[in-house]
């Protein structure tokens, strides 16, 4: 059975706010142990006003304190916004609270715009040092060596399992180098989806982590009863993506009947090919959308994530896609 997850953003959206936001990402969190994911993933983003989960390793304590079983984790960390220590420190603490469930998956992008970059302190002009940041945050999560000058307590001895984030054959020859498990942002930026994944796979080199290369591939997922509500709630996520690339972000905007009256062609075009990773409409439609997509990437992992407004709408359609990928695994119709 091929494990399936779900991506959260904490969406704010409109006539929402932050506290709802929160709330509202536990009960997802909570439904989605119920319903068989297994893991709970969420994003850093800074200075956005439809996310919440800008403080990603503290929302990751809440929704691990709020959950029993399922994994919890980051998809991602921007690691260069963050001293290595400080992660392993922050995640450490996290596999000492809830051991066996706690993942850090990791990006190189900022997660934001460049005067946001700026006040987190990052310097863009010191060079790539991504890869030696990732060394370090593992080396952080091993058992101790005796006489080592710097620990992270508690993380020391945590063995945090570390995936490698990217949209681009850089995290691709990375994770492949390390021996690092590999989740694809195909879910906004698929252009280089195949090629990365080739990348990972012909290049992985076998490591103490993983013996073979191990690969997760991200979908947009806007599950309802019938394909036109599914289509209608995608509306959102298409509205805050020519949104936020006219440099005009907000909250998840409001679903609309006609998107081509609120978005111009051009736009349009851009946005559909950013989502074109995605499964639309009724539990048969997205069953064989989903199906496709497996087939054709091969994935060891599939990761779901749907910006809906409307919470309860946004429950529904992950409790489809979890019964859609439970009938793919086990083999059956979606009737069935």
């Amino acid at each position: 059975m091929t494990n399936f997850s779900i991506l959260d953003l904490a969406p704010v959206s409109e006539g929402q706010t932050p506290v709802e936001a929160l709330h509202n990402t536990l009960d997802l969190a909570q439904h989605a142990e119920a319903w068989g994911y297994t893991r709970f993933w969420l994003a850093e983003h800074h200075n956005m006003p439809g996310i919440a989960s800008a403080a990603t390793s503290v929302l990751i304590g809440h929704v691990a304190g709020g959950t029993k079983t399922i994994r919890v984790g980051s998809g991602g960390v921007m690691l260069p916004n963050h001293a290595p220590l400080v992660i392993a420190e922050q995640f450490g603490t996290l596999a000492t609270l809830y051991p066996g469930r706690i993942d850090l998956g990791v990006g190189r992008a900022p997660g934001t715009d460049m005067a946001t970059t700026h006040a987190l302190r990052r310097r863009l002009d010191e060079g790539d040092g991504f890869p030696s940041d990732v060394v370090e945050l593992m080396g952080y999560f091993r058992d101790p060596a005796a006489g080592a000058p710097v620990r992270a307590i508690p993380g020391a001895g945590t063995h945090v399992p570390v995936w490698i984030l990217g949209s681009s054959l850089y995290g691709a020859q990375l994770a492949a180098y390390l021996g690092l498990p590999y989740a694809f942002a195909s879910h906004f930026a698929p252009a280089a989806l195949e090629q990365a994944l080739d990348v990972y796979r012909s290049t992985f080199r076998p490591s103490e982590h993983l013996d073979t290369p191990h690969f997760m591939l991200a979908i947009n997922v806007f599950a309802a009863d019938d394909d036109a509500e599914g289509h209608y709630l995608k509306t959102s996520v298409q509205q805050a993506f020519a949104n936020l690339r006219s440099g005009r972000p907000g909250p998840l905007p409001r679903p609309v009947e006609h998107i081509e009256e609120h978005v111009e062609p051009a736009m349009l075009r851009t946005v559909e090919q950013a989502l074109s990773i995605s499964a639309t409409g009724s539990a048969a439609t997205v069953r064989n959308e989903l199906a496709a997509l497996i087939d054709r990437y091969t994935p060891d992992e599939v990761i779901l994530t749907g910006q809906i407004h409307d919470h309860a709408a946004r429950l529904r359609s992950f409790e489809i896609a979890a019964g859609v990928m439970k009938d793919l695994s086990d083999g059956r119709s979606v009737a069935e």
